[in-house]
């Protein structure tokens, strides 16, 4: 499916909402048509910043004890760290393996509480945090919590320079709706990332999709 698709997908399911169903008549008005826009746009840019509309469909065996956001998620924190996080590059972080190990699988509250004693044990090991503060988003189902916010704010304390930190907290930002905001992560991000960064092309176009989801949202009202 083309990005064209998803985006008049999403068009007509509003439309849907709107004219068919007349969900303007619930006594809501303008403030339930924006709520109503900026669901379907979330979802839009959940889709847009994770999704391969352009791979054919190709059904296959999952095994259900597996969370394969999670995997995606830990191989792409350890490529923006330059393979750290993987073990005998951090020196045998055991903590962080385990922790992987137990996101990978769904179980997130479990990953925190394994990536606290992490923490405890090295309050400026950069990669402990931004893994708690994924798993906590984990938990959380996606959204950006206080808990989150503080442990991406340790992450990026215990190395101003990594673009992990940065990069993820713009992601559980646009996950969460907040898409003006995961922008600005991104933006700043991008403009110090060196030319030949080896992921400086995948933010790029990251950035680029989040910019066409921001520019149907305002079309839609859902944002100013």
């Amino acid at each position: 499916m083309s990005w064209v698709a998803i985006i008049a997908l999403a068009v007509a399911c509003f439309v849907l909402l709107v004219v068919v169903l007349r969900a303007h008549d619930s006594g809501q008005g303008r403030a339930g048509r924006e709520a109503m826009a900026a669901a379907l746009l979330v979802g839009l840019a959940g889709y847009a910043l994770q999704g391969r509309p352009d791979l054919p469909g190709a059904p296959r065996a999952r095994d259900e004890a597996t969370d394969d956001g999670a995997d995606a998620m830990i191989a792409q924190r350890q490529a923006l760290a330059g393979g750290a996080g993987t073990g005998n590059e951090m020196g045998g972080n055991s903590w962080l393996m385990i922790a992987d190990a137990l996101s990978r699988h769904g179980q997130y509250a479990d990953a925190a509480g394994v990536l606290r004693g992490a923490v405890d044990r090295d309050p400026h090991d950069p990669q402990a945090w931004l893994a708690m503060a994924n798993a906590l988003v984990g938990h959380a189902g996606g959204a950006l919590g206080p808990s989150a916010r503080y442990a991406f704010r340790q992450a990026e304390a215990a190395d101003p320079a990594a673009p992990g930190p940065p990069f993820f907290l713009g992601l559980a930002m646009a996950r969460s709706g907040q898409l003006v905001e995961a922008r600005g992560q991104w933006a700043a991000l991008l403009a110090r990332t060196p030319a030949n960064a080896p992921w400086r092309a995948g933010l790029a176009e990251q950035l680029d999709r989040l910019d066409g989801v921001i520019i149907e949202a305002r079309k839609a009202g859902a944002i100013s």
